[in-house]
């Protein structure tokens, strides 16, 4: 295939798949005696799997893992298939876990509240998946309220800060700025308000299901290509 050729299967520009093979995203392409590229099943396949892991992670980290997954053996690129999996689990967990929090907060567990079950802030943030530095700045943005004791002043989490550290943080790594959560929680608090919040919340669960897709279809492109499962370089336009 000429760049033209290929450009039009992936719905890319000639320029992005000359600046895609620069990068090492796709393999190096054949030369022509008279200079132009040619291009094989095996570049058609990368590009596939580039747009689809570029809808999983985004394009940047996708650009920057191509390389290493093209260059590598079959088990490390399935390794790091499945860390990424891992981390979009990891997301969808989140976000559960903060729909649970909602209905935490609208019960007002607090008065049932075993003392013992609180968290330290280390705890928490080992719980969520974060630093104890991120909490610390939901404290002061008024996102967060821990108990403090009278004698040590230790940060202790209850139920309603743990619920509520756990909407902020499902939240935040749905890409969420701080300002629009903040507003959520006020609501929450003072009126009991659940549509904005759950509205999110639903929508991030939706696009953890895209990406997740996406990296199925990522995976079944980079499969063919490590594997050599498709020893044929005649093309067949879908």
């Amino acid at each position: 295939m000429t760049t033209a050729a290929i450009s039009r299967l992936v719905g890319y520009s000639t320029q992005q798949v000359r600046d895609l093979e620069r990068l090492g995203v796709i393999p190096s392409a054949e030369r022509r005696a008279n200079g132009y590229r040619r291009y094989h099943r095996a570049h058609l396949d990368a590009l596939r799997a580039y747009r689809a892991l570029a809808a999983a992670i985004g394009p940047v980290p996708a650009r920057q893992l191509m390389p290493k997954l093209l260059s590598g053996s079959v088990e490390d690129a399935a390794e790091k298939i499945d860390d990424l999996h891992v981390a979009i689990a990891r997301g969808r967990a989140l976000v559960r876990e903060a729909l649970r929090g909602l209905d935490a907060i609208l019960e007002d567990r607090t008065a049932v509240f075993n003392d013992r079950d609180a968290m330290t802030i280390g705890e928490l943030a080992s719980a969520l998946g974060i630093r104890t530095s991120a909490l610390r700045h939901w404290e002061a943005e008024g996102l967060v309220s821990p108990d403090r004791t009278t004698a040590a002043r230790v940060r202790s989490y209850g139920a309603r800060a743990i619920s509520e550290a756990r909407v902020v943080a499902a939240l935040r790594v749905g890409g969420y700025p701080l300002p629009p959560i903040s507003r959520i929680l006020d609501q929450l608090r003072s009126r009991g308000l659940t549509a904005e919040a759950r509205r999110l919340l639903d929508e991030r669960l939706r696009e953890l299901t895209r990406r997740s897709v996406a990296l199925l279809d990522a995976a079944g492109h980079l499969h063919a290509i490590l594997t050599g499962a498709r020893t044929s370089d005649r093309m067949e336009v879908p």
